[in-house]
């Protein structure tokens, strides 16, 4: 069953017996901790270059309206 989407479900309701509810939301907030660039789009430029960025991506999508 592994790989299966049932599998990911037993998998996760397993941590969380073992690890508690929360489990998914503290290692998510470790890793949020740790990060250390900042992400894309850190600071005036990054935000300046993400919108342009985001512009392009979505001036070529292939879904019609």
């Amino acid at each position: 069953m592994a790989g299966t989407a049932k599998g990911g479900r037993l998998a996760a309701s397993q941590n969380k017996k073992k690890y508690g509810s929360d489990f998914y939301s503290r290692i998510g907030k470790m890793g949020g901790q740790r990060g250390t660039t900042g992400g894309f789009a850190a600071g005036e430029e990054g935000r300046k270059r993400a919108s342009q960025y985001g512009a392009v991506g979505g001036s070529k999508s292939r879904r019609r309206s």
